[in-house]
């Protein structure tokens, strides 16, 4: 039998208007410390979010969403908070904030394929 990893998950949102706690999902981020694993997927549905939300500025969103992955990938072009140990990266994309994006509580489960898993959460809670 296969191994299972434990591993937690956030749902990545974009969030037009705070006060309104409307928002889109976007993106995933998969987490499993003992792999030393992390996958960040997103897509922009550019027609949904300008139904959504006509005066979001698309191309800012897209920018901002690459900095959010190249964070969480530890990208050495990231900004300071890339450098962060890999525990310690998915800790600050996930905390909670009052921006245009967010993220879910974190949550978890059980993979034997983390990048099975990360595409699979992917295709069920953003495509």
């Amino acid at each position: 039998m296969q191994e299972k990893n434990l591993y937690e998950y956030a749902v990545i949102r974009v969030v037009p208007r705070v006060e309104r706690e409307e928002f889109l999902n976007v993106g995933i981020m998969v987490f499993c410390k003992r792999a030393k694993f992390v996958k960040m997927l997103f897509a922009i549905d550019e027609a949904k979010m300008q139904l959504f939300a006509s005066d979001l500025d698309l191309e800012q969103l897209q920018l901002n969403l690459e900095s959010f992955q190249k964070i969480a990938h530890g990208a050495k072009n990231g900004g300071p908070i890339a450098q962060f140990e890999l525990s310690e990266r998915f800790r600050w994309l996930t905390a909670l904030r009052s921006s245009a994006i967010q993220t879910s509580r974190p949550h978890s489960g059980f993979s034997s394929n983390l990048d099975e898993t990360a595409e699979r959460l992917f295709e069920e809670m953003v495509l």
